[in-house]
């Protein structure tokens, strides 16, 4: 009872069915691969060999000779990382502990009696879950620390970039906040050169009770993870907020203007402001332009051209410096270019 506490401590999680045994550890931990005889009796004048998907080799011990103590032909795989338990062999007990778990350790293994009659062979499936680290000295294609930069501010927040350079295969990145919540971004830029991948992903970011935010590239295959981060100073939030106050007051301006127009534009459709223009009234023949001629238009005798209002009068005034009228131009369009030139 001892025996198997210890064993599933070591291993995680052991199941068996159709008489196979599947051993599920994680990566790093130690497994117990169990294999005992049915009858219980005492091997350690026997022979018995573990082996790897029929091929590679585990642990071979024969008469208290094994891999451990002299004997060559271990797989390079597990030097090192593999023992038996002496003191079971006199209860039929070959189990073998490896040591440090790697993920190409999972597969299919056999426990064989090959100098038993009947022969034996036991078999199970070792699974070891991935874990996900900081893999960029072990594999080859293991993305590098992403590059962070500061590519704006705007009245929305500080827009942040992160570039991933050359990785396979090809990871994720995502933006998280110092909580590790995913942060919304742009649709990530990806390019691919020689089987390497190139992604830049951008995103904007408000004040939070820390300003710093994480980069976070993870590539699921190779169990590989890393991040870059940067804090932002209070002052770039306050950059952020100095911008959008002059953008609403100008775009206020915008607006304002185009109200006006618009309600030129109305007070003309229904009539309330007639407007004509004045054949030649733009251009005199002998090129002089005199107020005083001007102002006497307004007290024009009844036969003469209508007479117009002294605010119709004074806008086409202010809209000389703008556009000229003719018979074809219109006062709004004159005064709608004047209140953009103004602006």
């Amino acid at each position: 009872m001892c025996r198997w506490e210890l064993q599933k401590q070591l291993t995680g999680h052991i199941s068996s069915g159709s008489g196979d045994v599947r051993v599920v550890v994680k990566e790093g931990r130690d497994a117990i691969l169990p294999c005992s005889l049915s009858t219980k009796e005492n091997v350690e004048s026997e022979v018995f060999d573990w082996k790897k998907d029929g091929q590679k080799e585990i642990f071979f011990y024969d008469g208290g000779i094994h891999y451990n103590n002299g004997r060559p032909g271990q797989d390079h795989q597990f030097k090192g990382r593999v023992s038996h338990f002496q003191d079971e062999l006199k209860y039929g007990n070959t189990s073998i502990i490896i040591r440090n778990t790697k993920v190409t350790d999972s597969g299919n293994y056999s426990c064989d009696f090959p100098l038993l009659q009947p022969r034996q062979i036991f078999h199970i499936q070792l699974l070891v879950d991935l874990t996900f680290r900081n893999r960029l000295n072990e594999i080859t294609g293991a993305a590098a620390e992403p590059s962070i930069t500061i590519v704006d501010i705007t009245e929305f927040g500080v827009l942040l970039q992160c570039e991933v350079r050359g990785a396979f295969p090809k990871p994720t990145v995502e933006w998280q906040d110092r909580a590790g919540n995913k942060l919304p971004a742009e649709e990530p830029q990806v390019s691919e050169r020689e089987g390497h991948f190139y992604i830049t992903l951008q995103t904007t970011v408000t004040k939070t009770e820390t300003n710093q935010f994480h980069c976070v590239v993870q590539q699921d295959d190779i169990g590989h993870i890393i991040s870059s981060n940067i804090t932002l100073p209070e002052k770039l939030f306050e950059d952020t907020c100095s911008r959008g106050d002059v953008t609403g007051w100008f775009g206020g301006m915008v607006l304002g203007a185009v109200i006006l127009a618009a309600v030129l534009v109305l007070l003309v459709a229904t009539k309330i402001i007639t407007v004509r223009c004045n054949k030649g009234a733009a251009k005199q023949k002998n090129g002089k332009k005199n107020k005083r001629g001007e102002e006497s238009n307004l007290q024009a005798p009844p036969g003469s051209r209508p007479r117009k209002t002294v605010f119709v009068e004074l806008l086409q005034r202010r809209c000389k410096g703008v556009c000229e009228c003719t018979e074809s131009c219109r006062l709004v369009q004159c005064c709608f270019l004047y209140m953009l030139y103004i602006l």
